[in-house]
């Protein structure tokens, strides 16, 4: 006998009413939540200024056809563009992204919860002139702030318990599906708005990370959090247009994603909604590297005096991980740009045994030529510690540890070097606030001559004056 499905269409999933609950009516009251997203905020715009000196991220930038800006749109940090919102947060998202130097996350599922800032900061910009054009009141850079909160937090609460990257996913669907929820509520959109753009965003086809991953490692992992926002803000303004939602989007049987894309699993939250992530977000403190291998590097800079001179007498170098790692970055033979380099394991430690420093243009082809970084790849072994998958995972630790040992040939070694926290970790917040500052004032020197560079350091050292700034005006500060 044939059956039939019933017709009658369901009430949203509860993913989805979750989520949008939380966007369109979460309060956020933790002042050290706020405190981290203007660090944040410094820190992932610094990082897309120290991009826009590499061609490879710049060719990409401006209107998709020639011609095609916006007058009175919205503003690209660091750049003369003023665009449509979508192509906007593409921009924004792909300076951000474009180095491998922003804030992580790290659980089940990977991901840099920063990556929303294009979408947020595109839609909260556009939001803001449209008002001010029209002499309403203007957003301020303290809804851009709230924005940040609640996209890292939908972000990070699904990557804690759901790992995309295990049925071949790319962590970029959780860009598309934080910011859809996010953005549509600064575009005005009610909280069954937000219903119908996150169903749109949790439809779409989703990347795959075969780009992350030997042998295709190539450049557009640094654009794909660009795609993601740029998708996500697209999808928000067709829903307030009325464009229709699909309320069973993730647990509709056989066509839904959980079927379709997930293997048949659920995706779960592993904890209610609040401000967790923001407090808890990793940065990227001293060098530009897939985060997995920061303690990596770390522990490679201790090394680098006691290596440096003897390089001729190294042996062999073992590199102690967890499983991820292995995972992700665990690479051998040929390297062949620098999205592949800045995703291997061994090239990062091998530039810090050799440099005692990693830098962006230490993956570009010049340095990478230097033979002997394949040499001292060639000498490398890495295995498991247990123990540091085990920390990694467990949510009082969540430490990303490494260590590395070097061994000559004469049989004496180097002591083994552990790093299990890296410098850009909550346990180590109190160091790294002022290190961020720094980073963020030296990738400001880059672009921006000095006045320009003091003028937008003391603004945002300033938390009520930053809070207070209306959005236009502030993306007007950091336009060329």
């Amino acid at each position: 006998m044939m059956s039939y499905e019933t017709n009658v269409r369901p009430e949203p999933d509860q993913l989805l009413v979750d989520i949008a609950d939380y966007a369109a009516n979460y309060r956020v009251r933790s002042e050290a939540a706020y405190e981290t997203a203007r660090l944040c905020l410094t820190d992932t715009l610094g990082c897309g200024i120290l991009a826009l000196n590499y061609p490879a991220c710049t060719k990409l930038l401006g209107p998709v056809v020639p011609g095609a800006e916006l007058e009175g749109g919205v503003r690209v940090p660091g750049t003369s563009y003023s665009l449509d919102p979508v192509t906007a947060a593409f921009n924004i998202g792909a300076m951000i992204r474009w180095l491998d130097y922003n804030d992580t996350w790290l659980a089940a599922e990977w991901g840099h919860p920063s990556d929303n800032l294009g979408a947020v900061l595109a839609a909260a910009d556009y939001v803001s002139r449209r008002n001010d054009a029209a002499g309403k009141p203007p957003l301020a850079m303290r809804d851009v702030l709230t924005a940040m909160i609640k996209a890292h937090e939908i972000q990070g609460v699904l990557a804690l318990s759901n790992s995309f990257n295990r049925v071949g996913l790319d962590h970029v669907i959780l860009v598309k599906v934080a910011s859809a929820a996010v953005i549509t509520g600064l575009l005005g959109g009610t909280r069954d708005d937000i219903v119908g753009a996150l169903s749109h965003a949790w439809l779409d086809g989703h990347p795959l990370r075969v780009y992350r991953h030997a042998p295709n490692t190539g450049s557009r992992k640094s654009w794909a959090a660009g795609d993601a926002a740029g998708r996500a803000v697209q999808l928000a303004l067709l829903t307030l247009r009325g464009e229709m939602g699909y309320p069973s989007a993730v647990t509709a049987k056989g066509w839904g994603f959980s079927d379709a894309l997930f293997r048949g699993n659920a995706v779960t939250l592993e904890r209610p909604f609040g401000s967790y992530v923001m407090e808890n977000v990793l940065f990227k403190v001293a060098f530009p590297a897939e985060f997995h291998a920061q303690t990596a590097v770390e522990s490679a800079i201790r090394l680098h005096p006691l290596v440096a001179g003897r390089l001729d007498d190294v042996a062999r170098i073992v590199i102690s991980t967890h499983e991820s790692a292995i995972r992700i970055i665990d690479k051998t033979g040929p390297l062949h740009n620098p999205a592949d380099r800045d995703h291997c394991l061994q090239y990062m430690t091998a530039v810090g045994l050799l440099h005692g420093r990693l830098t962006a243009d230490d993956y570009e082809d010049e340095a990478a030529a230097d033979p002997r970084l394949d040499r001292l790849r060639g000498l490398m072994k890495v295995t498991e510690n247990a123990q540091f998958s085990r920390d990694y995972l467990d949510p009082d630790k969540r430490s990303i540890a490494n260590a590395v040992q070097v061994f000559f040939r004469d049989g004496s070694m180097t002591e083994q070097a552990v790093t299990e926290y890296p410098v850009g970790h909550k346990r180590r917040r109190e160091e790294a606030v002022p290190l961020l500052k720094r980073k963020f004032e030296a990738n400001l020197a880059t672009r921006y001559d000095e006045e320009r560079t003091r003028r937008i350091v003391r603004l945002c050292g300033d938390a009520r004056e930053l809070d207070a700034m209306p959005v236009h005006r502030f993306m007007d500060l950091l336009a060329d």
